[in-house]
């Protein structure tokens, strides 16, 4: 494969979790969890390896009180209309709260949204279009968009005071890129044990759309080893309001591989190559022993590889990719190039 064909860096970009890669037109812009949690950052480059060496643009911080003052995650970055909206969650605090019996140890975010109407990103104005009104308030985050046949949709996990557990998946039609049209549909809470150690999660949904189907992953369990990515399926054709259009795998796709040091991969992201070839994304760590608060620690780098598919259009997910660039152990956070912060 050529340079401009597929990664070839792994990690794709060091201290950087929860990675999203969008393509559009000759450029890759990326977005990520900044290991600080208190802004949004945005990167841009003709070639996915050269993202780690990309200037590092802050488009966006977190207020000093208020609801989105803490706690800053999972931002991504979407082309809607002819517009630029970014998705993240925010809190107002960062201690937990209890919503309800069996639901405790939970953060407080909600979801929100940036639009940006230039045609460049990095140089337009973003404007804060407030939160997305689910119907309920409780502990929501990774908004992901998606347009199929026409219509837009977001998919975001959400904690629901009748359901046991930390966050389960819905879905939603969209009026416009921050409201929601219809009424949230469930489709997928934590029910199998690999998708219940340590805590109880579906979350980090992404979408692909290809050879006529949905395609939709998600990350289940708690941040550590355990965190593994599970996997969705809808015929493109189908009501994707409705949870019977969907078909659940009971076993995770993509998991810890010891044996080339990754641990923990999950919250992706999609994205192609100009040959069409599909890249997915995703976090993970190089270590197991964290010392401290897992939040803290900021060691969950984004890495890429190219995902194949069998003959009958069926994702081949393998199991990640081993390291070509070296990764920090130190919980140090390192500025976009490398150097200590």
């Amino acid at each position: 494969m050529t340079r401009s064909d597929a990664p070839t860096m792994n990690p794709l970009v060091l201290q950087r979790a929860d990675p999203c890669v969008l393509r559009h037109g000759d450029e890759y812009f990326f977005t990520a969890s900044h290991p600080l949690y208190d802004r949004i950052i945005l990167r841009r480059a003709a070639h996915l390896d050269d993202l780690q060496s990309a200037e590092e643009t802050t488009i966006w911080r977190r207020h000093e009180e208020g609801p989105l003052s803490h706690l800053i995650w999972a931002p991504e970055i979407h082309r809607v209309g002819g517009a630029w909206y970014i998705y993240f969650a925010a809190a107002p605090d960062e201690d937990v709260v209890v919503d309800a019996p069996g639901m405790d140890d939970t953060f407080n975010h909600r979801m929100y949204v940036l639009e940006n109407t230039a045609a460049d990103p990095l140089s337009g104005e973003w404007v804060e279009r407030g939160q997305i009104r689910t119907g309920w308030e409780s502990f929501a985050l990774d908004a992901t968009s998606v347009e199929v046949d026409g219509c837009q949709y977001l998919i975001w996990a959400q904690q629901h005071p009748e359901v046991e557990g930390h966050s389960n998946l819905y879905i939603a039609r969209m009026e416009n890129p921050w409201t929601l049209a219809t009424e949230p549909v469930e489709l997928s809470r934590p029910e199998y044990d690999w998708e219940r150690v340590g805590f109880s999660v579906n979350e980090g949904p992404a979408v692909l759309v290809r050879d006529g189907r949905v395609l939709l992953t998600y990350s289940a369990a708690a941040t550590g080893v355990e965190y593994a990515m599970g996997l969705l399926t809808a015929d493109v054709d189908a009501d994707l309001l409705s949870p019977d259009s969907w078909t659940k795998s009971p076993e995770p796709i993509f998991l810890s591989d010891p044996s080339v040091d990754r641990y923990g991969p999950g919250h992706n992201s999609f994205t192609t190559t100009p040959g069409g070839d599909v890249v997915l994304v995703y976090h993970a760590r190089t270590y197991t022993e964290i010392a401290g608060d897992p939040l803290r620690d900021p060691n969950r780098h984004a890495c890429a590889q190219v995902l194949s598919f069998a003959e009958d259009g069926t994702p081949q997910w393998g199991t990640p990719a081993p390291a070509t660039r070296p990764a920090p152990t130190s919980t140090e956070i390192l500025t976009p190039d490398g150097e200590r912060a």
